[in-house]
């Protein structure tokens, strides 16, 4: 059994709809108090935070949808809003190494798996425009002072465990206006139009002509799918 905890981009297919359905596993043996794998380390390390249980299932949900599945078996606990298991089975870093290893002769996911720092930042860059701009910046100078060879294991720990923080909205719509700033030129919508749309429509409309004319940078961002988790219920 194993629920991952860097973003489901990288997944690939099997893999991606392979934890939607261990999630579902997992989420019966706690609510149902079942015996089955109720040890099991990873089931272990869910107990006390359905909550996150319940949002991991929505980003793989929103994943999905991005690569045409449509998923029709919500997960409805619910419990310790906003708190995240505190453990991991791997670390993110270990995580990227063994999917490495697992896809070596094997499709991959959307996101391509790391090789470098630079490259796991580019990434996550407008997950962490959303959530903190001055982290934003921080991590930005940071990581063009490390070599391209450089272990980036704290680095995607960090991004990780913003990835699970909600972005304020004023930072979720200044990361959309940036994204949308890739692919604008390809858009028939009127500036009138754009303005009116909330956050959700932008992200719809972004994700719509990203895959369309196959933006590289936007396809390889984990803000893709991720930011639709959290964008359905703000408005401008």
């Amino acid at each position: 059994m194993r629920i991952w905890d860097i973003n489901p981009g990288y997944l690939n297919r099997q893999s991606l709809l392979g934890e939607h359905r261990e999630l579902h596993g997992i989420a019966s043996i706690i609510e149902n108090n079942k015996k089955g794998y109720s040890s099991h380390p990873e089931t272990v390390r869910w107990v006390g935070y359905q909550w996150a249980l319940k949002q991991r299932h929505l980003l793989l949900s929103s994943e999905m949808a991005l690569r045409g599945y449509k998923d029709k078996t919500p997960v409805f606990i619910d419990g310790n809003t906003g708190q995240w298991p505190t453990t991991f089975i791997d670390e993110p870093f270990m995580q990227f190494r063994l999917l490495e290893t697992k896809y070596l002769t094997k499709e991959q996911g959307r996101i391509p798996l790391p090789k470098s720092a630079q490259q796991l930042w580019s990434q996550h860059k407008y997950s962490i425009l959303a959530r903190n701009v001055n982290l934003y910046k921080k991590i930005g100078r940071e990581v063009s002072d490390m070599k391209p060879n450089q272990e980036f294991s704290e680095l995607a720990r960090i991004l990780t465990a913003q990835l699970r923080i909600q972005p304020l909205p004023g930072g979720l719509i200044n990361a959309l206006q940036h994204m949308w700033g890739h692919v604008s030129d390809l858009s028939s919508v009127s500036n009138i139009e754009f303005e009116s749309w909330s956050p959700c429509m932008l992200l719809t409309e972004i994700q719509k002509l990203t895959l369309t004319f196959e933006d590289k940078y936007l396809s390889q961002s984990t803000a893709l799918s991720e930011l639709e988790v959290w964008s359905k219920n703000i408005v401008i």
